[in-house]
């Protein structure tokens, strides 16, 4: 028996085999990718090619990096500390060559607020007070990162955009802050490498001897700059081995190029190309709607996927008149999935835009479904969050002047702005950092009163400093929580007050784990782990519904999947045009084939978004599988039957059911639109998870029945309609609430 390869198909097999060269892998969707880039490790380390120190497997995610690292645990028992994602490949990179790279070794990591923050206050500095023009700057100081071109060379470039002169100049200062400080933005975690590779040969000499394989996962996601350093870096043994699905190639938006992946072997013309198209995840009437959609783009070299699974339940396409409808409709999918055997984790709900989640988040509220948000505002940009990281990144870092300045007034100190000012002023006339003028401030010309508050804060700094030296991190969080006195800042008494309260307990549950994993991490390792967090590493085995972007679960499945908001505007987006489109069809694909037995397309006729409420059009997506999706084909996309607990509406199509017919059908879930069935219609849950649910009795609530809701509290039946199927709540403080009899968790009273 051969343990690496007896669980490959024939065509993971070859891959994993060729072990010499340059190798591109077009790995469609669910084709176990996964276990094809660490079995081809495992099978170079069982064949004596290389030690497991010199390969290095670059992710894109920390998650896909452990879950690799797991794996080959099994196969080898080794650790895998170059199998990681770019940047913390970067990382270790920049702290181990430090002095070649001309930085400091424990270097500060700015994510998106603190550069967003440092750029705000030099454009201050420099006097600008035109918002389009700061807007601007955020914008093309990213984007010359991402091409990897200083300040003077991307203003030469974009000479003719608005204001590029004074978006140099901000740029030119903004670098200059950040080398001031001892810190890197995300980006420059890439060009400072890429520099660094470029310009010192013997540090280029000692990796790219060191390394005599490298993967790379997720290949069409790599932007300029990451793949010039991954060229770099295969300079010498040239085993270059990329993995990636160019119909997956859906960041564009952040630099990513999908050109790598088309034009990999004219970069390397004697590279072998392999496909994997069987599919291991959706059954084929879902792979039917993704080979149908992706097949209309052009800049693709070509897979179809297939299956040796079951043909599957039909993929359901809906439209709800607006978009508490549209959430309705879900939230009985999943009860009655739940009823009869599913977990909640089963289930997704998908969407272009976060701002779609505000009615699923409302109407799951209502029925007690839980449900976890991803892609939209993460733990660690809380405000309470970056303030204790703020202290954690100034005791590892005392050149962090950003970081000092955030928290030099948390909790509040009576630090005023004048006094800030000052120490400023000597610091920037010194070139020293903020932190050292709070030490030197018996020099500053502030009142004796304003030099006792900073001194207090320059000597709980430094308490903190020496501390860090011998004790371990999650002893050092909790010393700088209780000698700050930082609960004071939060502790006000109200529900958001004891909200950040409980988010400062989670984040030191969050520090213990880590300590329990990494019982030797430095605090500089700590905060580089922290910096190269992501929306992904949030994800654990809870049992709730997932409500996310699309490009918040590129890479994970789930059994039963709804794609939400499919709109012209939204599902394509209304800035997407020429080659947008083709990366917006891409996103759609992507969507399809995260699920695994069922698939809902659904939108709202009419939707209120931004301020307003307008009447939408369909996604064009919806009209290009009008072949393979029949309920889309016609009528505005669908004839729509929409009487739906409580909701009467009276759109294209509209047929009023009987009501013992409504009352039968339960829910329309499945309705095989255009036959006008609707008595006969059933859900089908049963073939997935067993038995279907109990529907909840006519009568069961009237009206002056005093009920509990575990979230709306108590309240009293002002209205019972449609036949019992829907009723009025009006709750103690919470107003009135409309609400699905047979969904509604309440307790009567």
């Amino acid at each position: 028996m051969d343990e690496i390869l007896d669980n490959l198909n024939e065509e993971q097999i070859k891959p994993v085999k060729e072990t010499e060269g340059a190798v591109l892998v077009l790995a469609g969707a669910g084709s176990g990718k996964t276990r094809v880039l660490t079995s081809r490790i495992a099978y170079i380390l069982r064949e004596g090619k290389a030690t497991l120190s010199g390969i290095l497997a670059i992710t894109f995610t920390n998650k896909a990096a452990q879950e690799m690292k797991d794996r080959l645990a099994r196969f080898t028992g080794g650790e895998g500390k170059w199998i990681c994602t770019i940047h913390s490949m970067c990382v270790k990179i920049l702290r181990e060559f430090a002095d070649r790279a001309g930085l400091k070794p424990n270097f500060s990591i700015y994510g998106d607020a603190e550069r967003n923050n440092l750029i705000k206050k030099i454009f201050k500095e420099l006097d600008f007070d035109d918002e389009k023009l700061l807007k601007s700057a955020k914008y093309h100081i990213g984007n010359a990162k991402m091409l990897g071109l200083d300040p003077d060379i991307y203003g030469r470039k974009f000479a003719y955009e608005r204001g590029m002169d004074d978006i140099v100049v901000i740029y030119e200062k903004y670098q200059r802050r950040l080398r001031e400080n001892n810190a890197l933005d995300f980006d420059d975690l890439l060009m400072e490498t890429l520099r660094l590779l470029r310009r010192d040969v013997e540090t280029l000499d000692f990796l790219s001897d060191k390394f005599r394989y490298i993967l790379v996962d997720e290949f069409q996601d790599t932007n300029a700059v990451q793949y010039n350093i991954i060229k770099l870096l295969a300079k010498k043994h040239k085993n270059l081995f990329v993995v990636g699905d160019d119909d997956q190639s859906i960041y564009g938006w952040r630099g990513a190029e999908i050109e790598n992946i088309l034009k990999f072997d004219k970069d390397f013309p004697e590279a072998k190309i392999f496909k994997l198209e069987r599919n291991y995840r959706s059954t084929k009437s879902i792979l039917e709607l993704a080979n149908c959609i992706i097949k209309r783009n052009s800049s693709r070299r070509g897979k179809t996927l297939w299956t040796d699974a079951a043909e599957g339940q039909k993929p359901v396409y809906y439209q709800a008149e607006e978009e508490a409808q549209e959430a309705l409709y879900a939230a009985r999918i999943i009860r009655d999935g739940v009823a009869a055997g599913a977990q909640y984790s089963d289930f997704a709900v998908l969407m272009r835009i976060n701002a779609l989640t505000r009615s699923y988040e409302q109407e799951f509220s209502k029925y007690g479904i839980p449900y976890k948000v991803f892609g939209g505002f993460k733990f660690f940009e809380r405000k309470e969050i970056k303030d204790i990281l703020a202290y954690l990144r100034l005791i590892s870092n005392p050149f962090d002047s950003e970081a000092a300045e955030r928290i030099i007034n948390v909790p509040r100190r009576g630090i005023g702005e004048k006094t800030i000012a000052a120490m400023y002023e000597y610091s920037d006339g010194a070139g020293l950092s903020l932190y050292d003028a709070a030490l030197d401030c018996d020099r500053l010309g502030i009142p004796q009163s304003a030099k006792d508050r900073v001194t207090d804060f320059a000597n709980l700094i430094k308490g903190f400093v020496i501390s860090a030296q011998t004790s371990p991190i999650g002893e050092l969080v909790r010393e700088v929580i209780s000698l700050s006195d930082l609960r004071s800042a939060y502790d006000d008494g109200t529900d958001d007050g004891d909200a950040k309260l409980a988010n400062l307990d989670e984040y030191i549950a969050s520090v213990d784990d880590f300590c329990r994993l990494n019982p030797e991490a430095t605090l500089d390792e700590y905060l580089s782990q922290l910096s190269l967090y992501s929306d992904l590493d949030d994800m654990d085995d809870g049992n709730y519904v997932t409500l996310a972007t699309i490009h918040a679960v590129k890479g994970l499945e789930f059994p039963v999947v709804f794609v939400c908001g499919l709109e012209e505007g939204i599902m394509p987006t209304s800035r997407a045009e020429g080659e947008d489109i083709e990366e917006e069809r891409r996103l759609m694909y992507v969507a399809i084939t995260r699920a695994q037995k069922k698939l809902y397309l659904t939108r709202s006729k009419s939707r209120y978004l931004y301020g307003h409420r307008d009447i939408t059009a369909p996604s064009r997506f919806i009209g290009e599988l009008a072949e393979v999706l029949p309920s889309a084909a016609s009528n505005d996309g669908l004839r729509q039957y929409s009487r739906y607990d409580g909701y009467s509406y009276r759109g294209a199509g509209y047929r009023q059911p009987r009501a013992s017919a409504y009352e039968d059908s339960g829910y329309q879930s499945d309705l095989p639109f255009g036959t006008g069935a609707v008595s006969s219609f059933k859900p089908s849950f049963g073939g997935l998870y067993g038995s279907r649910a109990k529907q909840a009795s006519e009568g069961k609530y009237s009206v002056g029945m005093r009920v509990k809701h575990p979230k709306f509290g108590v309240g009293m039946v002002v209205a019972v309609k449609n036949g019992g199927n829907t009723i009025n709540v009006a709750f103690d403080g919470q107003g009135v609430k409309e609400l699905s009899a047979s969904l509604a968790p309440l307790e009567i009273l």
